[in-house]
């Protein structure tokens, strides 16, 4: 299992450029396999990737994710090739649908048929990144156009897939999902099994399968959780993520982050890996005072497993 951290979905890290590329190049030199970037409403992902990607070597670069709706498809993979250019090839676009909450009330756009959406998002993205020309003509989309961005290679993509629509169409149109507030037994016995099955019947390789979750190294249990349930307490309320937590049969977001000291921590992190998570992507939530050194030393010495 590949390990990756999370930057700009907790306070990890500071929230401008260079604090991103400072962290990516620690990472780097750390041996950490990729640094996965939060769209939220903070620095532009893709963007950030490539200034990032720019500034390292080896280390790969994807995003946790770049919400569809706001935009066009065609645009989105111009931008993708771009940053994969800057990246040296270390870049993955992870896209999603978002949720109603950010499409309607805060974008004023319509969230209407959001798997019919990303159906018709990924008929146009998919062969784009690909290098493949494009005509399609759809309810809610439309591309006739091919792209030639010079240096550019083909950039893999990622589908933030939860339910068994999402699934099927990671399985059929992508390389595999990132997921968020989803835990071992969730992973193993419902996301797994719907995109592995999508993608036998497509023809396409075993999907990648990005975990990401909230990580905190602590002795003080009882407090953390309660820290956790308060900077994440969103998470519980959203549908997609509610109906995840509630298949793996917790509360909340408290209750799901991996929270304890190191044997804790590295018992969670094996079940990841025994439910078939390819790459765990680390939010580390640092609660006490040199908790970031210590969750980073921890994590890079799970490196080899």
């Amino acid at each position: 299992m590949r390990i990756g951290l999370m930057a700009g979905a907790t306070s990890a890290i500071g929230k401008g450029i260079m604090d991103l590329v400072e962290f990516s190049r620690d990472a780097e030199e750390r041996g950490f396999d990729s640094i996965w970037l939060a769209n939220v409403f903070g620095l532009d992902a893709v963007g950030a990737c490539a200034m990032a990607g720019w500034e390292t070597e080896r280390i790969e670069f994807g995003t946790a994710v770049t919400p569809t709706y706001p935009r066009h498809p065609g645009a989105l993979a111009q931008q993708a090739f771009t940053t994969g250019i800057a990246c040296g090839g270390r870049f993955v676009l992870g896209i999603g649908l978002s949720h109603r909450l950010v499409i309607e009330d805060m974008f004023g756009m319509s969230y209407d048929k959001p798997a019919a959406h990303m159906k018709e998002y990924l008929q146009i993205i998919a062969p784009l990144l690909a290098q493949q020309p494009v005509n399609f003509s759809g309810q809610q989309l439309t591309a006739n156009l091919a792209l030639d961005v010079a240096g550019a290679s083909p950039v893999p993509l990622l589908v933030a897939a939860l339910g068994p629509a999402m699934l099927k169409l990671a399985g059929t149109y992508s390389a595999g999902t990132i997921t968020w507030m989803t835990g071992p037994k969730t992973i193993e016995n419902h996301i797994i099994p719907n995109i592995n099955t999508a993608a036998q019947v497509a023809g396409r390789p075993t999907p990648r399968i990005v975990c990401g979750m909230p990580v905190v190294l602590t002795h003080d249990v009882t407090a953390a959780r309660e820290v956790v349930g308060k900077q994440l307490r969103i998470y519980g309320s959203l549908p997609s993520y509610r109906a995840m937590l509630d298949r793996e049969g917790v509360a909340g977001p408290a209750e799901l982050a991996l929270v304890g000291d190191e044997t804790v921590l590295r018992a969670d992190i094996q079940r990841l890996r025994d439910a078939g998570v390819t790459d765990f992507n680390a939010a580390i939530i640092p609660l006490e005072e040199g908790s970031l050194e210590l969750t980073l030393d921890l994590l890079q010495s799970e490196l080899a497993g």
